[in-house]
């Protein structure tokens, strides 16, 4: 419990109607989860403005309301808080109310298009090692040491962040290392936290349902950068070509790591297997269990980061070698007739070929590679051709299937995949809507040494089709098909 007059610190207040000296138990912007003694927060959305359910709120209990509109009709004994931009102040309310957890541990924050989920677990497991107490904020779940939190979002919204940062607070943690995704930054759901450093990736095509053009996407990823103190640190990939853009006009300390050119931090990748790659950083060969150039930037940031938080060179990489990525994340299995099946979480055009060049650097030359690969429905349809494109340059099979299709017509998608098809490449390409049956026919396809790749996934347990989840899991139907592969 808070009073309202110390939640509203630092607060843009546009004006104030009704008492601040009154308790507030809880902020949220959802009206069906409004109980006694809440403050509501009214946010113009995507699709939903919160501003139509300020009444519903006060019915369930709310005893403030912060919006950017004031409601035509006021009620008695409310407290109605007039701001210009409801997501920021939701973000310094949820820090304001939770005593500014950010604080009081180290935290780190990942961006960019692709990488982010595996730098985010790499370090969490990487810390762990190394003796510390530590949180993760990623994709695949949120985790408190062994304790683990099943995530919605990619980056929570402001409040229930706030929270999540206050338990690893509550339990001992030294650091957090966060995914900040696009949409974070452009709702502000990270406003007011304090980053000890941050790390950029990549940035590709992805998203542009959402931010409309490239531009506005790669703006959103910048504000991350543009937005930290300057006691923090910034580390860039230059090998990107928008490595530099991302730390034009941080405050904070910056660094640099490649693969290709000069850089602070350096790394070369030496050789490459199914099972793992000889990476030589800053001059020390080392064998890791992760495979491919993606991954191999991947270590090296990782490794940037550890260097930048103090840590020492031998013991991180010692640690680092023995560790293996995000569930999801060029999974690796091997059928009893030595078909090889790899499960990622690609879907973006960039990073499915990274995983398919990956896969054709390793391969001695006979092998096959036949992609199963979908896109996800309510999402940027633009990718939708550039993924089948890519998937058939570096494919000898490919078998276009279903994603998540959401609220879309599987079929429609299909079709969307379908035009990114070249004339050439036609004869080698099928389409299977039934997911399963698509494995199934990738499995019956293979010869003993062929690889094949479950794009678009990775991690997820589920399939969402015509809005209801369904118990999925790639890995799981990948492995049943390959007990009859003998």
């Amino acid at each position: 419990m808070q009073k309202l007059n110390n939640i509203l610190k630092d607060i843009p207040v546009l004006e104030l109607i009704g008492s601040s000296d009154k308790d507030i138990n809880a902020i949220t912007f959802d009206s069906r989860v409004v109980r006694a003694s809440t403050l509501f927060v009214a946010i113009k959305g995507t699709l939903v403005d919160g501003h139509k359910f300020i009444e519903q709120s006060i019915e369930n209990g709310a005893n403030a309301i912060l919006c950017e509109d004031l409601p035509k009709t006021l009620i008695d004994g409310i407290t109605y808080i007039r701001v210009a931009d409801s997501h920021a102040s939701l973000g310094l309310l949820g820090g304001n109310f939770y005593d500014h957890p950010s604080t009081k541990l180290k935290l780190v924050g990942i961006t960019g298009t692709n990488g982010k989920t595996t730098c985010a677990t790499l370090l969490f497991q990487l810390f762990r090692q190394l003796g510390y107490t530590c949180g993760l904020l990623s994709t695949v779940q949120n985790q408190i040491q062994d304790e683990v939190i099943p995530a919605t979002h990619t980056t929570p919204d402001a409040v229930s962040l706030n929270a999540l940062l206050a338990k690893m607070v509550e339990k001992g943690c030294d650091y957090a290392f966060m995914e900040v995704s696009s949409h974070a930054l452009a709702q502000k759901r990270i406003e007011g936290l304090t980053f000890t450093g941050g790390l950029f990736t990549n940035i590709t095509h992805d998203h542009l349902d959402f931010h409309k053009t490239f531009e506005e996407y790669l703006k959103a990823k910048k504000s991350f950068f543009d937005n930290l103190v300057d006691k923090a640190f910034a580390i860039t990939n230059i090998d990107d070509k928008r490595g530099f853009v991302m730390l034009q006009n941080t405050r904070a300390h910056r660094k640099t790591y490649s693969l290709q050119t000069l850089a602070d931090f350096k790394a070369k990748l030496v050789e490459n297997h199914f099972n793992g790659m000889l990476l030589n950083i800053e001059g020390e060969e080392v064998w890791f269990k992760l495979v491919g150039q993606f991954n191999a930037y991947n270590l090296l940031a990782v490794y940037a980061t550890a260097k930048m938080l103090g840590q020492d060179k031998q013991e991180v990489l010692s640690i680092l070698s023995n560790i293996k990525g995000a569930e999801g994340r060029f999974d690796h299995m091997t059928a009893p007739n030595k078909t090889v099946g790899i499960v990622d979480y690609a879907h973006t055009p960039d990073a499915v070929q990274n995983v398919l060049e990956t896969i054709n650097d390793i391969r001695s030359g006979k092998e096959k590679i036949i992609t199963v690969i979908g896109c996800g429905g309510d999402r940027d349809r633009a990718k939708r051709p550039l993924m089948a494109k890519v998937a058939c340059e570096w494919s000898d099979k490919v078998i276009l299937t279903s994603d998540n299709p959401r609220s879309e017509d599987p079929t429609a998608i299909i079709e969307e995949m379908e035009k990114g098809v070249p004339v050439a490449d036609r004869y080698k390409t099928i389409s299977i809507v039934d997911r399963k049956e698509a494995i199934k026919a990738a499995c019956m396809l293979a010869q003993p040494g062929d690889v094949i790749l479950l794009a678009g996934k990775g991690h997820e347990k589920y399939q969402e089709i015509r809005g209801v989840k369904y118990h999925f899991d790639d890995k799981e139907q990948l492995m049943a098909q390959f007990e009859n592969l003998k």
